[in-house]
């Protein structure tokens, strides 16, 4: 008996710490990739520039809870921008409501972003990152409108909107 309660923990913590590798995804990517970018900063310093919920999501692949960002509901003219290093990202002729929570787009500004395989939380989806600094914004799907039929499904707190 006490054999298998122990092969049992042992499977345990196996299948946890394997679990653990596709829940949390890949948190510690932008440090490990920052010498990619053209805005290049220590972890300390984005830390200092960016508040604790930005710094979550730009840095660390993290996910704002839906519903929770007040762009979500903006629809006034104007540019939507990396809040990390303010390169322009969508404009607002691009923006829709597309009911998921959160602020989402048919296009980006032709160079602004870059894409990259997320394969964490047991599926595949396409991760949007800002071409310039690396910052995580979010994910694209194909079940956007026309003319693109593209969701650029966009983490609020990674953006800053600028009227005009």
């Amino acid at each position: 008996m006490n054999k298998r309660h122990f092969l049992q923990a042992g499977a345990t913590v196996l299948g946890t710490a394997w679990l653990s590798h596709y829940l949390l995804g890949r948190s510690e990517v932008m440090a490990i990739s920052n010498n990619e970018f053209e805005v290049q900063k220590t972890e300390q310093e984005w830390r200092t520039i960016l508040t604790p919920e930005q710094y979550k999501v730009l840095r660390q692949h993290g996910t704002e809870r839906a519903h929770t960002s007040p762009l979500d509901k903006e629809y006034d003219k104007g540019t939507y921008l990396c809040a990390a290093c303010d390169l322009p990202l969508f404009t607002s002729d691009t923006k829709f409501n597309s009911g998921t929570g959160w602020p989402s787009f048919f296009q980006p500004i032709e160079g602004a972003i870059a894409t990259t395989v997320d394969k964490s939380l047991f599926m595949t989806r396409t991760e949007v990152h800002c071409h310039r600094c690396g910052g995580h914004l979010g994910h694209v799907f194909d079940d956007g409108p026309k003319p693109t039929g593209k969701r650029y499904c966009m983490n609020g707190v990674s953006l800053k909107f600028i009227e005009g």
